[in-house]
C-alpha cells in the first residue's frame, strides 16, 4: 500500500540516516572502533538471547565460522572505517558517499563465482548513481578551500568495499538456521 511504501522510506531515511549522524556525537567521546565493538558487543547478545528465546537453535561451528568472517567485512570493515573516517568527514558527506555503495555491490556480485552480470539497466543507473553521488559531494568545491581528507574518503570507498564483500558472502554462505540467529 502506499502508507507501507511512505513508511518504509521513512523508516530508511532517519534509521540509516541517523546512523551516521549518531555515530558522529559517539566518536567525539569514544575512539571509533571501540564505540562500534562496544555497538555490536552489546546488541549481538541480546539478539542471539532473544532468537533462542524464540526457539532457534544454537549456530554451529561452521556457522560461527562463515558468520565470524562476515562480522569482520560488516561490523570492522563496514562500520568501523565509517566510524574511523567520520573524525574527518562531516557524517552528511559520509552518508552521501556510502550512497555509492551499489557500485561495489554490482561489481563484486558479478566477479563472484557464478555471479550475475548486470544489465544495460543496471550499469545507466549505477553510472547516474555515481555522477549524482559526486556531484552532491563535490570535493572540488570543499568550503574549507583543501576539499575531503584523501584517508577519510578511501575509509569511506573500502568501508563500501567490505560491507558489499560481506554482504555477498554471507548471501552465498551457506546458512541453514534463521538470519537472525546469524
Amino acid at each position: 500500500s502506499r502508507t507501507a511504501l511512505i513508511t518504509a522510506f521513512a523508516a530508511i531515511y532517519l534509521i540509516w540516516g541517523s546512523t551516521y549522524l549518531g555515530i558522529r556525537y559517539a566518536i567525539e567521546t569514544m575512539p571509533p572502533f571501540a564505540m562500534t565493538a562496544l555497538r555490536f558487543l552489546v546488541a549481538g547478545p541480546i539478539l542471539l538471547a532473544w532468537v533462542k528465546w524464540q526457539g532457534a537453535p544454537w549456530p554451529t561451528a561452521a556457522q560461527w565460522g562463515r558468520n565470524a568472517v562476515v562480522g569482520v567485512f560488516l561490523l570492522v570493515g563496514g562500520n568501523g572505517l565509517v566510524a574511523w573516517a567520520e573524525q574527518s568527514i562531516p557524517s552528511g558527506l559520509t552518508a552521501l558517499i556510502i550512497g555509492i555503495s551499489p557500485l561495489f555491490m554490482v561489481l563484486i556480485e558479478w566477479s563472484w563465482p557464478g555471479g550475475k552480470r548486470p544489465t544495460l539497466l543496471t550499469v545507466a543507473g549505477l553510472l547516474l548513481g555515481f555522477v549524482g553521488v559526486a556531484w552532491l559531494v563535490a570535493p572540488w568545491e570543499s568550503v574549507t578551500g583543501g576539499g575531503l581528507p584523501l584517508g577519510g574518503v578511501i575509509a569511506i570507498l573500502g568501508s563500501c568495499l567490505c560491507w558489499s564483500f560481506g554482504s555477498i558472502f554471507s548471501r552465498q554462505s551457506p546458512q541453514p538456521a534463521p538470519p537472525l540467529v546469524s
